[in-house]
Formats: structure tokens, sequence, C-alpha cells
């Protein structure tokens, strides 16, 4: 019997495996913490608590993207100007 929320956790590991290229110590220094992540909590079985880890990776997502964000505008502010005071 499956899971009915696997798909979001299966759905969530490849988002996270995605935005993880970029990561800046490395995508497989990322890859390598998320598969431990993952694999850490693989025995729960509690709905709850599997909402409450969902809800967590969800907003590390928002996290990541923030990051990249942030630093797509440092690059284009430090090349388009002048810093120089």
């Amino acid at each position: 019997m499956s899971n009915p929320m696997r798909g979001e956790v299966v759905r969530l590991y490849k988002t996270l495996l995605f935005l993880g290229r970029e990561y800046p110590k490395g995508a497989d220094y990322f890859k390598d913490r998320l598969r431990g992540a993952f694999a850490k909590n693989r025995d729960v079985k509690d709905p709850e608590k599997i909402k409450e880890l969902i809800s967590r990776g969800e907003f590390v997502v928002k996290e990541l993207e923030a990051l990249y964000y942030l630093r797509k505008y440092r690059a284009l502010k430090k090349r388009y100007y002048d810093i120089d005071e």
C-alpha cells in the first residue's frame, strides 16, 4: 500500500534537486545533503509529521529561490552601477 503523500514528497525532492544545481557550495555538496535529509526521514509514517516535513522543505525552496534572486540582483547591480563614491 502506497502512502498518498508520496507524490508530494517526490515532487519536493525533484524541485530541491533542480534548485541545488546553482548552490554556492556546489551541486554535489547540495545533492549529498539533500539525500541525507530525505534518508533520515525515510521511516516517518505519521501523516502529520510528513506534512510538517513537507512544509519545512517548501520553506527551504523559498529560501533557495530568494538566495538565487539576491545573487542575480547583486551581479546586475555590480555590472550596471558604479560602486565608487
